[in-house]
């Protein structure tokens, strides 16, 4: 489950009225599933369901950036059947499927308003949504030289998402309807195609005592491939087709994590990373404010019995301030403002059950 706290605050500058917006994230709860099937001692099978990536925003109506976005969600679900071998005492080997489900949600308001015919006309909306699959796939290596340090790589390919969904359109006025007749872009499909990034990442795990277990990660992730988004337009006399870029660019990420036993009972985890941030500074919008992250984790594992462990943990992670100077042209107007000390806080629970769910010496297995 997560919470978050990301209010827009408009300031000078913005040329249109309303609100705040709210905060558009809250609470959003989130449900994972892992399966695991020793075939003998050194090959294993196993099934993952789990929230890959994205996020879900929905603005209180009236807010000022209302042209630009009221509600705007982005999920990707894994399912990923995987196997692993034991090549010998130092190397292991692991391959994956990843069959993603995509979801989009999309509205935004339309400005009716016309400044000398019809100043005060409510707004329009726009309106879109679709569920789509695709697929990728993972590979990992794990180095292990002697018991209780390894080190791994592992390579997440590109997922690419294919929506495509006729946008409904409510609440028009007649000059605005007409126009977007006139463009060709009413009763027709959008189709919008968005590549989740390629990533790497580099591990190591070393164990300093039997109660005491340090980890290290570095990480690369294409973003900027999110950021180019493949439009078209079908059902027109012509079918439009176009790549646009967000200008986004690739991230890195850098994460130290602690392992201490307290007992043979208790094992606790804490951590920080740094991830970048895959919007420049000067492109943060209403859409995404997503920037730079700065995570502290703190967690700790219960071994309830021999087959039952239990894991409880806590992240922090502090975005600050995003500042925010958008301006699509008179229709959407101009909206100024920061979303101030932006966060998200993140609780889990995990169960393990089974012969996975002992954990013996500092909490590795």
């Amino acid at each position: 489950m997560l919470q978050a706290g990301v209010a827009f605050s408009p300031t000078a500058g913005t040329t249109v009225d309303g609100n705040s917006g709210g905060n558009p994230i809250g609470v959003l709860p989130a449900l994972s599933m892992f399966y695991v099937h020793g075939l003998g001692e050194d090959f294993k099978i196993g099934l993952g369901i789990f929230s890959n990536f994205g996020l879900g925003m929905s603005y209180d109506a009236g807010w000022v950036g209302r042209y630009y976005a009221l509600n705007n969600t982005l999920l990707g679900l894994s399912v990923m059947p995987g196997l692993s071998y034991r090549m010998n005492e130092q190397w292991s080997i692991g391959v994956a499927a990843n069959v993603m489900i995509g979801y989009l949600n999309y509205s935004a308001a339309i400005n009716n308003r016309d400044t000398i015919l019809n100043p005060n006309a409510p707004d329009g909306n726009m309106a879109m949504n679709d569920t789509t699959v695709g697929g990728g796939g993972n590979v990992g290596l794990l180095y292990e030289p002697r018991k209780g340090t390894r080190f791994g790589v592992t390579y997440y390919s590109q997922v690419k998402l294919n929506f495509a969904a006729t946008p409904a359109f409510t609440g028009l006025s007649g000059a605005i309807g007409t126009a977007l007749q006139n463009r060709g872009q009413l009763n027709h499909e959008l189709d919008l195609g968005v590549t989740v990034p390629q990533s790497v990442m580099v591990s190591s795990y070393h164990e300093f005592t039997d109660r005491w277990a340090m980890m290290l990660d570095f990480g690369w992730q294409d973003w900027s491939q999110f950021g180019k988004l493949e439009i078209g337009l079908t059902g027109t006399p012509a079918t439009i087709s176009t790549t646009t870029s967000l200008n986004y660019q690739d991230t890195y990420h850098v994460a130290l994590g602690n392992r201490y036993r307290i007992n043979q009972a208790w094992l606790i985890n804490s951590g920080f990373a740094w991830d970048s941030s895959m919007i420049p500074s000067k492109n943060y919008s209403v859409s995404l404010p997503v920037g730079q992250q700065f995570r502290f984790g703190l967690g700790a594992e219960w071994q309830a019995s021999p087959k039952l462990n239990v894991a409880f943990s806590y992240e922090l992670a502090y975005g600050g301030d995003l500042s925010v100077n958008q301006n699509r042209g008179p229709l959407a107007g101009a909206v100024v403002g920061n979303f101030p000390t932006s966060y998200v806080n993140f609780f889990q629970v995990s169960f393990i059950w089974g012969s996975g769910g002992s954990r013996t010496g500092n909490g590795t297995s």
